[in-house]
């Protein structure tokens, strides 16, 4: 049976007890560790990954104050993401590839306000800098 998006553990060293979740674009997907094997275009939504408290602290320096995106080092088989297969299997229907394009304006829109916003969280001008990141590289 179709569960959906599940918490995973943190994506840097899979310790069980995280602290922040970032959603990112599907594009990111290419970005991370081990990601060869996962057709990104196939991703329904967005993807989640989680950090536990001492990598969000690293995290939040690497993005924030060197300018650097934790992707590379962050392992694929700890996000949390839905299939376009997943969905088929639920319905019993095939579906056509989704369009990112709706996701990746929405998210590129709360980051530009996140980014511009005085007292916006760590978590979430985190978040907005790497969505930036990842849709200026597609």
């Amino acid at each position: 049976m179709y569960t959906g998006k599940t918490e995973q553990p943190c994506c840097l060293c899979d310790d069980p007890d995280t602290a922040v979740r970032v959603d990112l674009p599907p594009r990111a997907v290419p970005e991370m560790k081990h990601a060869d094997a996962i057709a990104w275009q196939d991703i329904v939504g967005e993807v989640s990954i989680h950090f536990c408290a001492n990598d969000w602290e690293l995290v939040r320096d690497l993005v924030l104050d060197i300018g650097k995106s934790p992707l590379p080092r962050c392992n694929v088989a700890r996000a949390s993401f839905d299939l376009r297969e997943d969905f088929e299997a639920l319905l019993s229907d095939v579906r056509d590839e989704p369009d990112h394009g709706p996701v990746e304006r929405r998210m590129l829109e709360e980051s530009e306000a996140a980014l511009a916003a005085d007292d916006a969280e760590d978590p979430a001008r985190v978040q907005a800098r790497i969505v930036q990141w990842t849709l200026a590289e597609g």
